[in-house]
């Protein structure tokens, strides 16, 4: 017998199939109208299955304000057509609970990506990590405020005193971490997660995570992820040192106000998030680091996806100019080095907008716009 492939339009039983059924992720960056796009999404592969608790139930966060910021209003145009390719490793990365590596020149849109997804599949805001070269493992998974701990101990001494001095009966030997107000704050109070140890959290919905620009990282960072991508877990050594006689903490988290329950000191995720990884592709990643993620390239955009892009934020306008504008970008950006879309974007704001630079300034000023990225000259 054949072998039949996912687009397939026949199954092996001779059932129809839809051969775009299994894209929960359409690259719209619009919310699906049939159903929130991750309640469409399968259990994981056994391997990619993860047990944390306490389980939290509540949605994300919400940032409607990012997503239209970089992707325009959720009923406007759609600022992108997604290729074949993009849904296809977008949709696999979903399923098999794997890391995507989205590589490309700078400006194209790799880490508007994850809005896309997140946007899509009702996941709320995207927690992000934009990564230096000094840029750490635990710097991305918690920070531990010890000094805070300690100024803060000293200065309720200092204005409790006597009041501190009755209650010595009551706390004698009772743990500093396990004071009320009157005597020291929860350890918790002092212990902040980062965007990767939020995103690691026990959620029934997985978070979205962006990890910005991984070519700035160290040797060691990337080696360390790994371990973490495949366990889907770390420990928070400063309770879980305690967890004898605190076992739970409540910590801050990289969402505004946000707290959560860590149990003995241990943060497992329960839905592995979606991580989306951008690469300007200016280093050769490890092939073990490699294996574990999903590589999707994404190619300078077409004349009529900055079409799309420029629909999305600004009102229609003039369709010849902004078709000459799109066709002068592109040249350019042939010859003088990819450019990025929000250049273009800002130059069209700038000549469509009633208060704008008149014709005297405009060639001088998009000479100015229109700089290559690289620095190298001015894009001729």
């Amino acid at each position: 017998m054949a072998d039949r492939g996912l687009h397939d339009p026949a199954a092996a039983d001779g059932t129809v199939v839809d051969p775009g059924a299994w894209h929960i992720y359409r690259g719209t960056g619009r919310p699906r109208e049939d159903a929130p796009g991750i309640d469409l999404l399968p259990p994981p592969p056994p391997w990619r299955r993860f047990s944390g608790e306490p389980l939290i139930e509540e949605p994300a966060p919400q940032d409607e304000a990012e997503f239209t910021r970089r992707l325009g209003p959720a009923d406007g145009p759609v600022p992108r057509s997604a290729s074949v390719q993009e849904k296809d490793l977008v949709n696999a990365a979903l399923m098999l609970r794997r890391p995507l590596i989205v590589a490309g020149p700078p400006g194209i849109g790799k880490s508007s990506l994850a809005h896309c997804v997140s946007r899509e599949l009702g996941l709320g805001r995207v927690l992000r990590w934009n990564i230096t070269s000094r840029s750490t493992l635990k710097e991305g998974l918690y920070s531990y405020d010890a000094i805070g701990r300690v100024q803060e101990a000293a200065a309720r001494g200092a204005l409790l005193g006597p009041a501190l001095g009755a209650l010595s009966g009551e706390t004698a030997g009772k743990p500093p971490a396990e004071l009320g107000s009157d005597g020291l704050h929860n350890i918790g109070d002092y212990i902040q997660l980062g965007p990767l140890g939020t995103a690691l959290l026990p959620r029934v919905v997985p978070r979205v995570l962006l990890i910005d620009e991984i070519d700035k990282a160290d040797v060691d960072l990337v080696g360390d992820l790994l371990s973490v991508f495949e366990e889907g877990e770390y420990r928070i050594s400063e309770l879980a040192r305690m967890r004898a006689r605190m076992p739970d903490a409540e910590v801050h988290t990289d969402d505004p106000d946000g707290t959560a329950f860590v149990h003995h000191g241990l943060v497992r995720c329960a839905a592995f998030p979606v991580v989306v990884i951008t690469s300007n592709g200016e280093r050769v990643l490890p092939p073990a680091f490699l294996r574990r993620c999903l590589y999707l390239e994404l190619p300078p955009p077409d004349a009529d996806q900055l079409a799309a892009v420029l629909s999305a934020h600004l009102a229609d306008g003039d369709d010849e100019h902004r078709a000459v504008m799109i066709r002068d970008f592109l040249a350019r950006s042939r010859t003088g080095g990819t450019l990025a879309a929000d250049q273009l974007l800002s130059s069209e704001f700038l000549r469509t907008t009633p208060s704008g630079p008149g014709r005297h300034s405009w060639n001088e000023l998009l000479h100015a716009l229109w700089r290559r990225l690289d620095g190298a000259g001015t894009g001729g």
